[in-house]
C-alpha cells in the first residue's frame, strides 16, 4: 500500500474482477460452536498485514490492467463466514477468485480446515498460511501436525510472509494453478519501505475501542523453548522504520483510528524503538493525534535508558510483559533466562512511576509446578508486585515450538486435537501433577487472584499511581469472570457471543432449531445478567475508591522500594529464588569491581 489506501473504484478500468477473500477463522469451543462475537477484543493483525499487501497488489495491478482486485475480510472472531453468500458472489464473477485462511494458529486449524473443505467441494481456490503452518514446516522436518488434510483437499499451503511474495499466488490462483506449497521459511522478507498493515474503518469498527494494529518489527533474539515466534519470524529481527510507522498512523488516523496493539513480541528489543517513540511522540504532541498504544516487552525494559519514559510521551498506556513465572528454576527450564526475578520489582514500578497499565502472561505447568507452589506464588504476587493484570496460560507445546518439536519426536503422548492447543487446556503429561489436578488449579488461579479483596487493593494501587481506572475496571471484569462465564480463555472474550446452527463442528450432532435459538436466548440473558452483576462489582468500589482523596496517598508492600527487599517471599520461598539473590549479589559485585 506504500502508506496510501486502494485506488477508489471509479478511477479503475471496467474489466474482470478477482474475488479475493481473507478469512482469520476462529475456534471452537467445548460444545463444538465457534466462537464468535458482536464485537471481538483483540484486532488481528494478520489481516491487518496481509490486506495491506493485497491491497498494495490491487494498486499495482498484478493480474493485468483490466482486472480488479475486490478484496473482502472476514475475522470469524466477530463476523460469521457465510459460505453460501460467498459462493454466490463468486458465481457471479465466474469463479474467479480464490480464498485466503490468514494468520491460522494450531487451535484455528481444525477450523480453518472445516472452511476449506467447503469451499473445495464447490472447486474454489483456497490457500492457507499462519503460524501452524509455517511452524510445522519449520520444525518438523516435513512430518507435519494434520497438513495432510490440506493436501488431500487440494489447499495450498504458504509458510513463511506474504511480503513480496503474494503477487505470485494471486497470479497463479487466477490461472487455477495454485502450487500445492509455497514455502518462504528460508527467506524471510525485510519489511521496512514494505506495505502497511491496515484494515479499513468496516472492519475495524467490528472490534470494541476502534483499535487496530501493527508489527513494527518482527523476530526475536530470545530462546525460549515453548515459543513458535522465534521459529516462524526468526531470531533475526527486522524492522519497519519511523517514516513506515508514520505512514500508517497518518493513514488510520484519516478513518479517526488512533488506537493500536503493536504487536512485536518484545518491542523493547526492536532497534529502532527510540526513533519510533520520537516520532510518534511528534504525532500525539506537534500534531495532535491522540495515540493510545498497547506494546509488549521483556522484563528487562526499564534498563533500557529512556524506553519507560519516552513509551508513556509516544502514548503508551498498557504495556503486556512476559513475566511467565516467578520461580528461577521453571524459568531456566523454559531457556527464559533473560527473565530475572530480582529486576520483577523495579521494572513494575517502573512502568507504576508513569502511570501505565502493567499486564503480564503467566504460565502454569512448568517443571517445578505443583498446586500448593502456584497457589503460594499467586499470593506472593498479589501482596509482593504491583502488577494489574496477570493472564493466565497452561504451558502448551505449540506445533512451531522447541517444546512441540521434542516431545513429538521423543513420542510424549500428546493431546490429538489441535483445537485445544489454545493454551487454556491441557495437551502433554505433567511430571508432579495428574491432567485433572493441572485443570483443577488453572481454573482456581484464575479465582485466587481476582478476589474481591485484592480487585479493591488493584484499583487503589491504579487510583494512587496515575493509571487509569475506568480502563482498568474493564480489564478486571474481562479477566476475572471470562473464564467462568464463557469457559474459553479471557482473551478470546468479546461482547455478546454469537452463534448459528450452521458452525457446529463437524462430526457433532446438528440441534433441532427450536431448542439451539431457545437455549441460545436464554443462555444469553443469563449471561447479560451476571456480566452486569460483575461490573457493578468492580465498578461501584471503583467509584468509591476514586471519590476518597485519601486513596492518592495509598501504598503497600507491593509499591514501596527499600533495602528489605531481599527478605520478601519472592526471593525467599519461590523455587530458586535464593540463588536468584546470591547470583545478583555476585554479578553486582563483579560489575562495581570492573
Amino acid at each position: 500500500m506504500n502508506g496510501r489506501p486502494p485506488l477508489p473504484k471509479s478511477t479503475r478500468p471496467a474489466g474482470r474482477r478477482f474475488q479475493l477473500f481473507l478469512i482469520k477463522p476462529s475456534h471452537y469451543d467445548d460444545r463444538g460452536y465457534v466462537i464468535r462475537w458482536w464485537r471481538s477484543m483483540i484486532p488481528s493483525n494478520s489481516l491487518a498485514a496481509v490486506y495491506g499487501i493485497a491491497a498494495d497488489c490491487a494498486d499495482r495491478e498484478v493480474l493485468g490492467p483490466d482486472v480488479e482486485i475486490d478484496i473482502e475480510v472476514i475475522d470469524e472472531t466477530n463476523t460469521r463466514v457465510d459460505v453460501p453468500a460467498i459462493l454466490a458472489q463468486l458465481r457471479e464473477n465466474d469463479g474467479f477468485g480464490m480464498i485466503a485462511l490468514v494468520g491460522v494458529q494450531s487451535n484455528q486449524y481444525p477450523r480453518a480446515v472445516d472452511i476449506a473443505r467447503m469451499f473445495r467441494e464447490a472447486d474454489v481456490p483456497v490457500a492457507i498460511g499462519g503460524f501452524h503452518v509455517s511452524g510445522c514446516l519449520a520444525m518438523l522436518d516435513d512430518d507435519n501436525v494434520d497438513l495432510d488434510q490440506c493436501r488431500k483437499l487440494g489447499v495450498s499451503i504458504f509458510a513463511g510472509e506474504a511480503e513480496g511474495r503474494f503477487d505470485t499466488v494471486l497470479r497463479d490462483a487466477a490461472a487455477q494453478r495454485l502450487e500445492p506449497v509455497y514455502n518462504f521459511m528460508n527467506d524471510l522478507p525485510g519489511i521496512e519501505g514494505e506495505p502497511a498493515p491496515f484494515l479499513p474503518k468496516r472492519f475495524v469498527e467490528r472490534t470494541t475501542g476502534l483499535s487496530s494494529s501493527f508489527d513494527a518489527g518482527r523476530g526475536c533474539p530470545y530462546q525460549c523453548s515453548f515459543c513458535t515466534i522465534i521459529n516462524v519470524q526468526g531470531r533475526k529481527s527486522r524492522f519497519r522504520t519511523a517514516d513506515d510507522v508514520e505512514q500508517l498512523v497518518r493513514l488510520n488516523w484519516a478513518e479517526g483510528i488512533h488506537k493500536f496493539f503493536i504487536t512485536d513480541d518484545n518491542f523493547a528489543r526492536n532497534r529502532e524503538w527510540e526513533s519510533i517513540f520520537d516520532r510518534l511522540i511528534e504525532l500525539r504532541e506537534r500534531d495532535g493525534i491522540p495515540l493510545g498504544l498497547m506494546i509488549q516487552v521483556d522484563t528487562l525494559c526499564h534498563k533500557i535508558e529512556n524506553f519507560v519514559e519516552k513509551a508513556k510521551r509516544a502514548g503508551v498506556t498498557r504495556v503486556f510483559i512476559g513475566l511467565e513465572n516467578v520461580n528461577p528454576e521453571n524459568l531456566a527450564a523454559a531457556k527464559k533466562r533473560q527473565n530475572k526475578i530480582t529486576e520483577y520489582r523495579e521494572m513494575l514500578l517502573d512502568w507504576k512511576a508513569q502511570g501505565i497499565m502493567t499486564l503480564a502472561g503467566y504460565i502454569l505447568g512448568f517443571p517445578a509446578d505443583t498446586p500448593e507452589t502456584i497457589r503460594r506464588d499467586i499470593a506472593i504476587i498479589q501482596e509482593e508486585l504491583p502488577l494489574d493484570v496477570i493472564e493466565f496460560f497452561i504451558l502448551t507445546p505449540l506445533p512451531g515450538s522447541e517444546d512441540h518439536q521434542k516431545t513429538w519426536r521423543a513420542g510424549t503422548p500428546l493431546e490429538a486435537d489441535l483445537n485445544a492447543y489454545d493454551l487454556n487446556n491441557v495437551c502433554m503429561p505433567h511430571e508432579r501433577m495428574s491432567r485433572q489436578e493441572l485443570e483443577d488449579i488453572y481454573s482456581e488461579a484464575w479465582r485466587l487472584y481476582y478476589t474481591p479483596a485484592h480487585i479493591r487493593t488493584l484499583l487503589r494501587r491504579a487510583a494512587a499511581t496515575g493509571c487509569s481506572v475506568t480502563s482498568l475496571v474493564k480489564l478486571l471484569v474481562q479477566f476475572g469472570i471470562g473464564v467462568r462465564l464463557e469457559g474459553i480463555h479471557p482473551l478470546e472474550i468479546g461482547v455478546v457471543r454469537l452463534r448459528h446452527p450452521s458452525e457446529r463442528r463437524p462430526g457433532l450432532p446438528q440441534e433441532n432449531p427450536v431448542s439451539f435459538w431457545t437455549r441460545f436466548a436464554v443462555e444469553t440473558v443469563a449471561k447479560q445478567m451476571r456480566l452486569v452483576g460483575a461490573i457493578a462489582r468492580v465498578a461501584i468500589p471503583a467509584i468509591v475508591i476514586t471519590k476518597n482523596p485519601a486513596t492518592k496517598a495509598y501504598t503497600d508492600k507491593a509499591l514501596t522500594k527499600g533495602a528489605e527487599d531481599e527478605t520478601l517471599d519472592l526471593y525467599q520461598k519461590t523455587t530458586g529464588g535464593q540463588a536468584a539473590v546470591a547470583h545478583s549479589k555476585k554479578i553486582a559485585a563483579l560489575t562495581a569491581r570492573a
